[in-house]
């Protein structure tokens, strides 16, 4: 069954967590896709991935740019896998009907917004009732993950 695992951004932005979240899958072997709500929070992203560092490439690819089998991080707003990913990204609240056809789902959520909390809290809920194994964890004060 999938793992999922909540991130609770406190100290960094999803601007800023996505690319090393992104990087540590990519770092294990893993393919990624990343799930946004909006066509536009997909632009948004696109264009951070591109510039988050100028000493590192993060790849990735979203529907415009084709190849889709081919790139390590895939980019949408749909429930599609066409990389054959194994672990899901979910930002911004994003809602999956396909969490089960990954190993690992990753949601990522802004504590500093309530209505985020409120909503990561029922998803929780929600993940915990079907049954799925849920990891939780929470950025210290430097901004280290640590599991909770």
């Amino acid at each position: 069954m999938t793992e999922i695992r909540f991130y609770h951004l406190q100290q960094k932005k999803l601007e800023q967590a996505l690319p090393e979240i992104l990087a540590k899958a990519l770092e294990r072997g893993h393919r990624v896709a990343v799930k946004a709500d909006s066509a536009e929070r997909l632009e948004a992203l696109n264009g951070i991935l591109w510039t988050y560092d100028p000493e590192s490439f993060l790849p990735h690819g979203m529907a415009r740019d084709g190849h889709e089998a081919e790139q390590p991080v895939w980019l949408t707003t749909e429930d599609d896998n066409p990389n054959q990913a194994s672990v899901l990204v979910l930002v911004d609240g994003a809602p999956s009907a396909a969490v089960e056809k990954f190993e690992l789902c990753c949601e990522i959520f802004d504590g500093n917004d309530a209505a985020a909390v409120g909503a990561a809290r029922q998803r929780w809920k929600t993940y915990k009732d079907k049954g799925f194994s849920l990891t939780y964890f929470q950025q210290d004060d430097a901004g280290k993950w640590q599991k909770k």
